[in-house]
């Protein structure tokens, strides 16, 4: 389909094992189908499942009746729920840290939603970019671990100064910093190597994205803070 597009064809050609010329496809069908594997790669980036008795399209997901929408998202709402309790069972070990210092307990939700936005923009990369291309995955790996690392040096930055300015303790700032850092970086590996791996065991990458790796990033990340707040504290 890139060949279409970049070259403007109304057809595709067709070539058997040696390369010798046996027909063309018209456009429109390989568009048709790329648009059902886009709407199908969304939905899973959503977290919602398809039923392999009721294709789930763009009209259908508007239409269905709240039931059967409903059983479409919850199956990956459910993992994440589990996460959930995952990630309060890291707070709780902490338990005496936060009542010690009730500011920790300010952060985790800005550490938890900057690492979640980090990986949900590496895993949209990452699981596009293994529909359409051919991409060598360690130098995919390493531009996005660069990449979310670079992101979380800027937002650890932004963050210092500021919880500094209003909080004045340069340690408790220097702790959320490198956290951020680190759980971007985190976030940033996540996205590709979860895809990738799914994608080795022969299922879809986007059932890697969503929810699923919200709550592996989740998990990793609150220990990070903890354990970073630990040695600065």
């Amino acid at each position: 389909m890139a060949l279409a597009w970049r070259h403007r064809l109304t057809a595709v050609p067709v070539a058997d094992l040696h390369r010798i010329l046996v027909g063309a496809v018209p456009v429109a069908g390989p568009l048709d189908i790329g648009r059902r594997e886009y709407e199908e790669d969304l939905s899973r980036l959503a977290g919602i499942m398809h039923e392999a008795d009721h294709g789930l399209t763009a009209d259908r997901a508007l239409t269905d009746s709240p039931w059967r929408r409903a059983r479409q998202r919850l199956p990956w709402l459910l993992v994440g729920l589990i996460g959930a309790v995952m990630a309060t069972a890291v707070v709780a070990r902490f338990e005496s840290a936060v009542a010690g210092y009730v500011a920790i307990a300010f952060f985790i939700p800005a550490i938890v939603y900057l690492a979640d936005a980090v990986g949900t923009q590496t895993e949209t990369v990452v699981v596009r970019g293994f529909a359409a291309h051919d991409f060598p995955f360690g130098r995919l790996l390493l531009g996005e671990v660069t990449t979310g690392a670079l992101l979380g040096a800027v937002l650890g930055c932004v963050a210092l100064a500021a919880i500094w300015l209003f909080f004045g303790d340069v340690r408790l700032a220097a702790a959320v910093a490198l956290t951020i850092l680190a759980a971007s970086g985190v976030a940033a590996a996540c996205g590709p190597m979860l895809p990738r791996a799914l994608d080795r065991l022969g299922f879809d990458p986007a059932f890697g994205s969503g929810p699923v790796a919200t709550v592996i990033q989740d998990v990793l990340n609150l220990p990070i803070y903890f354990v970073v707040l630990a040695t600065w504290l």
